[in-house]
């Protein structure tokens, strides 16, 4: 437990995308002393609690990964080990006929999960546009915001100094806002794309073009739904193993899984320490 308050008290939090959100001030446990979530001092937003498992550590900050996120990538997962094991059925069926019965009572059982997965699927896309257009509404807010401030400096209200402090947070919060709307798109793309016929597809493309490893499949979209015939026979039992694993792990291996995420927020700290720079250079200069 005491190590937890050294890794989370008095670091600032940051969600997944630049944007700041407090200073952590407590840690909120259950009655088996397990950690629930984390409190926040948020300003004159007052104190908030975050579900421990929706957070990373990174150096100096504590990093909010949005519910919407972890619960995307939990799909994400669950639809390629489905995927994987109807490719794999449809391949041992092909080799041997005889095994045909045997098959097909088990790929009716993953056929129903996809179904299942497929209406979760959905629910997940209605929760990203209702996101993306929380967005939209304020990225408009940020905008009128700084066409404010220009109208402010044209009209000699404010000096250089401060107009140029608001174009720089301002235009942060906007990258920030863009970052996140990329993502969204990323992975609505994905979760749309992760289909049998597109298994089935890209079985046949990798027929024909056996020489891309299994690395770089893991990055296109299907990552985890493209497996060739011989890497199928050699590495299938070991990739449903470590897909097993991964449910098992539960948010602690998505979270994992999230981490290559964090590179984008350790820019955006750097790019805000530049700004402030900047702005104390402007500050000194007047």
């Amino acid at each position: 437990m005491s190590e937890l308050k050294l890794e989370f008290v008095g670091k600032k939090v940051k969600d997944m995308y630049g944007t700041y959100i407090g200073k952590v001030i407590g840690i909120i446990t259950d009655i088996e002393g397990s950690v629930e979530s984390v409190s926040v001092d948020c300003g004159s937003g007052g104190i908030k609690n975050l579900p421990y498992e929706q957070l990373l550590v990174q150096g100096d900050y504590v990093i909010f990964i949005p519910r919407w996120r972890l619960d995307a990538q939990k799909l994400l997962r669950e639809k390629s080990l489905a995927l994987k094991r109807i490719k794999a059925l449809r391949e041992i069926v092909s080799e041997n006929d005889s095994m045909k019965d045997d098959a097909e009572l088990v790929y009716l059982k993953y056929e129903k999960r996809l179904d299942k997965l497929g209406e979760n699927t959905k629910e997940i896309i209605e929760k990203l546009h209702q996101r993306t257009s929380e967005l939209d509404i304020e990225s408009r807010r940020i905008k009128s915001v700084l066409f404010d401030a220009k109208l402010q400096y044209k009209s000699n209200e404010i000096t250089e100094d401060v107009h140029q402090q608001i174009n720089l947070h301002t235009n942060e919060l906007i990258d920030h806002i863009n970052l996140e709307n990329s993502e969204i798109k990323n992975i609505i793309n994905k979760l749309t794309q992760q289909t049998v016929d597109n298994t089935t597809v890209s079985s046949t493309n990798e027929a024909a073009e056996n020489t891309m490893s299994l690395h770089n499949e893991d990055k296109e979209t299907l990552e985890n739904s493209q497996i060739n015939e011989e890497e199928l026979g050699n590495n299938s039992l070991d990739d449903n193993n470590q897909e097993l694993q991964k449910e098992e792990e539960g948010d602690e291996g998505i979270k994992k899984e999230l981490e290559d995420s964090v590179p984008d927020i350790s820019n955006a700290i750097e790019n805000e320490n530049e700004h402030n720079e900047i702005s104390q250079i402007i500050t000194s200069a007047n």
